[in-house]
């Protein structure tokens, strides 16, 4: 072969190498054989197809119902730009490729469609609880039915312009406020520590295990959750809102579990509150961990 066809050859191997190395991972990987079926399936279930859905409760958004705190990760990885608006196609593409990383770990639809309510990586239905078993059959059934045509995320038809109305005042959507557990907000009194682990939201989460430990957030909005990890060793926390005691909440649980809301409490209207943890004394199960504390305003 000569200098100069080997020279073009090279220029075209690096070419194809640059090529392949900026397609984005949701592209290079085999989609797995329903996904299409999948996404219209959990689409439904999840919102009815809306890409503006949004749970008042928890901050989940749009069609696939994705925690906001999620977001920006899987927006990174699969669309370059941890700040990406979730628009339609941003979300089908978010999805599609969080979808199919799943079905490769995993195995199995009902197993990513378990993943997708509860953040577990069981793959045996046996130890599923009642309610995650019962989304998964209703994902399944619909993905039964569902076309194989890829979902759509263009807008739908315009609807014919209704009568003119006197002009309201706007009401801003409700939006979420997420405080994880690094957040300078959320003020801790006693002995807490740091834990890591992939599966909690930032990567970490700060627990403590001596009895009067307490995390303490002074916030505004109409509705605040508390998620953190269940188990075996977690114990049990009070719960203070303005200063009155309003419930004891027990974590433990047969299996670990990351991700989880563990207390929530809303009001009619946006307004100042505080929300206290304080950690009950338990010998043989004494975590109690704070992931992320979320206000809806």
């Amino acid at each position: 072969m000569s200098p100069r066809r080997r020279s073009a050859l090279f220029v075209t191997l690096v070419a194809a190498c640059l090529v392949v190395a900026l397609l984005p991972a949701s592209v290079i990987a085999k989609e797995p054989p329903g996904l299409n079926r999948f996404m219209n399936a959990v689409g439904k279930i999840e919102s009815n197809g809306r890409y503006n859905a949004r749970n008042s409760r928890t901050g989940a958004i749009g069609k696939y119902q994705v925690m906001p705190s999620n977001w920006p990760g899987w927006a990174k990885k699969y669309l370059g730009h941890p700040k990406a608006k979730p628009t339609p196609q941003n979300q089908e593409l978010v999805a599609r490729g969080k979808f199919i990383d799943l079905y490769n770990w995993l195995g199995s639809w009902p197993a990513v469609a378990h993943w997708w309510l509860t953040g577990s990586g069981e793959r045996n239905p046996s130890n599923w609880s009642s309610r995650s078993a019962s989304y998964v059959a209703k994902v399944m059934t619909v993905m039964a039915s569902a076309s194989d045509k890829a979902p759509d995320p263009g807008p739908a038809p315009a609807a014919p312009p209704p009568p003119p109305l006197p002009p309201t005042p706007a009401t801003p959507p409700p939006t979420a406020v997420v405080y994880q557990d690094s957040s300078p907000a959320i003020v801790f009194a006693g002995a807490w520590s740091s834990a890591s682990y992939p599966r909690y939201a930032g990567g970490t989460v700060r627990y403590a295990t001596s009895a009067g430990a307490r995390a303490t957030l002074a916030f505004t909005g109409k509705s605040i959750s508390w998620i953190g990890p269940v188990g075996p060793t977690r114990g049990r926390a009070r719960a203070y809102v303005d200063g009155k005691l309003v419930g004891t909440i027990d974590l433990r649980a047969s299996r670990f579990a990351a991700h989880r809301t563990l207390f929530t409490m809303s009001w009619s209207r946006s307004a100042t509150h505080t929300l206290t943890i304080e950690v009950v004394a338990a010998t043989s199960r004494p975590v109690v961990a704070i992931d992320e504390l979320v206000v809806i305003r």
